[in-house]
């Protein structure tokens, strides 16, 4: 949980405008990206804010138990998201790797959570 959400907060505050071989098209920072899969600048702060949301749930999880479900839920459907950009305009496998990794984790975070309950 405290790798997803540390990978979720680095991309959305630090990396936020910054070039990494994981953008998707040709996109040089956050909202490049979002246009490059012909979305508006609306979408980014909609997509970054229940991603934020999300990493921040999954660390009050480790007090409050019962946030984790709905955060790792929440954030595999926006991986998925991501991914299926990526798949829309014919990205390189390279990109899908961070996506792909976290909806992973987040798979996982929500069978061990589920097997413990």
């Amino acid at each position: 949980m405290l790798v997803v959400s540390a990978v979720v907060l680095n991309v959305w505050f630090f990396r936020f405008n910054r070039e990494t071989i994981y953008r998707g098209g040709k996109a040089t920072n956050m909202i490049e990206e979002f246009a490059a899969y012909g979305l508006g600048e609306n979408l980014v702060y909609l997509v970054g804010g229940l991603k934020v949301l999300a990493a921040l749930g999954l660390l009050v999880g480790f007090v409050y138990k019962k946030a984790i479900m709905p955060s790792a839920a929440l954030m595999a459907v926006m991986m998925l998201g991501a991914i299926g950009m990526h798949f829309k305009i014919c990205d390189a496998a390279i990109t899908y790797l961070p996506a792909g990794l976290m909806l992973t984790s987040c798979l996982a975070i929500l069978y061990l959570q589920k097997k413990t309950a």
